[in-house]
């Protein structure tokens, strides 16, 4: 996204052209900047050419995931849901993961008839349930235990996954005896090891520690695993002031942890696949005036980009037509859902807006759409994919007449 003659634009297409024929909000994507993260993921890592398995959770438009298939990705789930939407995009089988806590009888039934690549199993409890399903289906399951590193990733605390406080994973004593338990199983078959983190992750050096914790736990159990998942949790940069995280040392790191472990690595990412590919347009609706700071009243809401409500989280926010006339008020970006907490940022020295003026949030293609809602019975915006000058509709607005 740049400006030209002060027009904002994605890729070489004018935001205000796109608003004219399909209205805010609106989710825009960029193909350009899509295939560029991944082929710097590849690159970065390319000495050990890891399988790469997209994390569905973070973007599941079917038209996008299409394109990250034909880049060469498969796919991590968490669900039944995002396991057939993987395989509606064409993601080969023998490339999905399956992720989460809370896998169902019909769930793990359902992937088992599909034979993925692996089942991540979080406890024995899941274990025991894998094993009842194979044997009922006289067939042997490929399983990987996660292992909760006990690890602070120094990330938001709502998203960070690999403290011992945390629901995710099992202890290394727990782990010990899972490897041991399956040992003995005829249904199950252990292939990998899985670890993950947390998300939004801009520092190397709490996946350095958890590789020492990964050695450790791999060496006590004396097991030769054919798959190590690091799982993803790489971060972006949502403001100027954020760093990047060094895929160079991360790269080091692992290829040290090879040469004692010739397993084969699997990642997890999705929010450094699409985070900085997406933006959100919306219209300035009112302009409420305060003494301290003006609200800026826009028509996309919390419903339609929940992360800094839920979180908290910080996105910058441009006007789409620039001018050189800054507000000397505060101003308070702001939907119109009936909740406090229905705020996009707070910013001071922004330009000059006006009501109907178009402003685009930034970096909302990770958990933007994924997380949006029907909350206040409110429509989910339209989706867009811009390839040069080509603008592609990869998901309709919603109609009211269709959730009533």
């Amino acid at each position: 996204m740049n400006y030209f003659n002060k027009n904002l634009q994605i890729e070489r297409v004018k935001v205000q052209n796109i608003v004219k024929k399909l209205s805010t909000p609106l989710y825009c994507y960029s193909y350009k900047q899509l295939k560029e993260n991944i082929d710097n993921f590849k690159k970065s890592f390319k000495s050990f050419a890891p399988l790469i398995c997209f994390s569905i959770k973070s973007n599941n438009n079917l038209n996008l995931i299409k394109e990250i298939k034909k880049l060469g990705l498969g796919a991590d789930v968490v669900s039944m849901g995002e396991l057939m939407l993987a395989l509606k995009a064409g993601i080969n089988p023998k490339k999905i993961v399956f992720s989460g806590i809370g896998k169902t009888s019909n769930e793990l039934k359902f992937a088992i008839n599909k034979k993925i690549l692996l089942i991540n199993a979080e406890s024995k409890s899941e274990i025991i349930e894998i094993e009842k399903i194979a044997k009922s289906k006289k067939k042997i399951i490929n399983i990987g235990i996660r292992l909760n590193p006990n690890i602070d990733a120094k990330t938001l605390k709502q998203i960070t996954t690999g403290k011992k406080e945390d629901k995710f994973g099992v202890d290394e004593k727990t782990f010990l005896d899972l490897v041991n338990y399956i040992s003995f199983s005829k249904n199950i078959n252990l292939k990998c090891l899985s670890v993950h983190l947390g998300s939004q992750i801009l520092d190397h050096r709490p996946y350095e520690k958890m590789l020492k914790v990964l050695d450790r736990a791999i060496k006590k159990s004396n097991y030769n695993f054919e798959f190590i998942d690091l799982g993803g949790g790489m971060g972006i940069s949502y403001t100027k002031n954020n760093k990047k995280l060094n895929y160079s040392k991360y790269n080091n790191a692992i290829k040290r942890f090879k040469k004692s472990h010739k397993s084969k690595i699997i990642f997890e990412p999705g929010r450094s696949i699409v985070g900085n590919i997406g933006y959100l347009i919306s219209k300035v609706i009112y302009i409420k005036k305060n003494n301290k700071k003006d609200f800026i009243i826009l028509d996309a809401a919390m419903n339609d980009f929940m992360r800094p409500a839920l979180y908290g989280a910080n996105h910058r926010v441009l006007p789409v037509i620039k001018t050189n006339n800054i507000s000397k008020k505060v101003y308070e970006f702001v939907g119109p859902i009936c909740e406090s907490t229905d705020k996009f940022a707070t910013l001071k020295k922004f330009q000059k807006l006006r009501e109907k003026d178009l402003v685009a949030i930034c970096d909302v293609g990770a958990y933007g759409i994924s997380l949006s809602s029907n909350y206040n019975m409110r429509p989910k915006p339209a989706e867009i994919l811009i390839k040069g000058s080509e603008i592609n509709i990869i998901k309709k607005r919603q109609k009211l007449t269709d959730l009533i």
